[in-house]
């Protein structure tokens, strides 16, 4: 009689305040990086700059947020600090404070810093503290998480139009009062966490995948191309869309926005509802439907015409967000000793991704023309293929559970 497998022990609750605390601090978090962004023509105007001196602001806030994140979330996984989301709110703080009162140039280099800096600890820790607070749902959890996120950066623009153009620089101050606000939550979220952390180790730990160090490795370099392949993808996106919609059918701004605004729509949604299909079906599944699912749509807009392409926005942006919450719960299955660090890499990666491809695909496009840009992009989830290779951790988790005694 075969000997049966022994049940994986029951997961506490899944904590929907604490991830709901988590998603409303992503939201105010991402709303006040993307304002400053948005406002970039103010400081043109304000301080006379060059697009190059442009370029050299959102070089100071994507190199502090990109490359610092790992490393936080490095130096949290071997020293736990549960208040240190309130001390990343606090960098965020100072740092609208400096763009909002800034004499000179220097000074706006100096506040965007400091707002990279806030994003480079809050995202790998509160990442970290949805997976603690997942119970048995961790891709429901992560879709929670960055669903915030992406509602805070939709947000960002509208208001610096409606509040920061038409009032000057210093109602970038005003915006502080959102900082207050998620330093008060995030003192919650920190409690909450500090209580987790009093329970024994093994109580909070994921269990192991039986894979040898370097295949892990390869398995996450895996995951890093997948991720290159979408951030640079919704790059072109976010940044192109609306030039190439106005050059190939003469459409005017508003119109070539709203078409934008159903891609971003697509995006939250793919978002939220991403990690529990991963849930329920398995990450690898959903990691392979969504970036190598997605090329057929993506091969396709560019040669079909107007009425089609809401349709098809629609499907590329759903589809294709729909995977980032499931790649970090895979990471973090992957390395459950190094939650903190994994989750650090992925969105300093995104954010790297982003900014850089933007740069390099705006000169792609200078060369080139905007339609010849849209449609070399297009191929790109065909590295999705890659996402055939990897394994399901779950059937791994499976056939390596400890039998049971006879």
């Amino acid at each position: 009689m075969p000997t049966p497998i022994t049940a994986a022990p029951l997961a506490s609750p899944t904590q929907y305040r604490v991830l709901g605390a988590i998603s409303v601090s992503h939201f105010l978090n991402d709303l006040m990086q993307s304002l400053m962004i948005s406002i970039y023509p103010l400081f043109k105007s304000n301080f006379d700059l060059s697009f190059a001196q442009i370029g050299l602001i959102t070089l100071c806030f994507q190199l502090t947020a990109a490359i610092l994140q790992p490393l936080i979330g490095q130096a949290i996984d071997r020293r736990p600090m549960p208040f240190s989301l309130v001390y990343g709110m606090g960098f965020t703080f100072s740092g609208l404070i400096t763009l909002a009162l800034a004499p000179s140039y220097g000074f706006l280099l100096a506040g965007a810093a400091l707002v990279g800096i806030g994003s480079s600890i809050f995202h790998p820790e509160s990442s970290r503290v949805a997976r603690m607070a997942a119970g048995a749902r961790p891709g429901l959890a992560q879709s929670i998480f960055q669903v915030g996120g992406n509602g805070g950066t939709a947000a960002g623009p509208l208001l610096a139009a409606l509040i920061v153009i038409p009032h000057g620089q210093i109602s970038i101050s005003w915006f502080s009062v959102a900082a207050l606000l998620a330093v008060v939550v995030l003192y919650q979220v920190g409690k909450w966490t500090a209580a987790q952390h009093r329970k024994p180790k093994a109580a909070r730990q994921l269990p192991p995948v039986h894979l040898s160090r370097r295949v892990r490795l390869w398995i996450l370099a895996g995951l890093l191309t997948l991720m290159f392949s979408k951030f640079l993808y919704l790059a072109s996106m976010n940044n192109y869309l609306t030039f190439y919609l106005i050059h190939r059918f003469n459409l005017s701004v508003p119109d070539a926005q709203l078409h934008l605004f159903v891609l971003l729509f697509a995006v939250a949604a793919g978002t939220l509802l991403g990690g529990p299909i991963g849930d329920r079906i398995g990450r690898q599944r959903v990691i392979m439907l969504s970036i190598l699912g997605v090329a057929p749509f993506t091969l396709l807009l560019p040669h079909v015409g107007l009425e089609a392409q809401s349709a098809l926005l629609l499907v590329i942006g759903f589809v294709l967000a729909s995977a980032f919450p499931a790649m970090v719960v895979y990471a973090q299955e992957l390395f459950p000793e190094r939650i903190g660090a994994v989750s650090g890499l992925f969105f300093g990666f995104a954010f790297g991704t982003a900014g850089i491809g933007a740069a390099v695909l705006g000169q792609l496009a200078d060369s080139y023309g905007i339609a010849r840009l849209i449609l070399v992009c297009s191929f790109l989830p065909l590295i999705g293929l890659i996402a055939l290779l990897l394994p399901d951790l779950r059937e791994r988790r499976a056939q390596t559970a400890p039998p049971t005694a006879a």
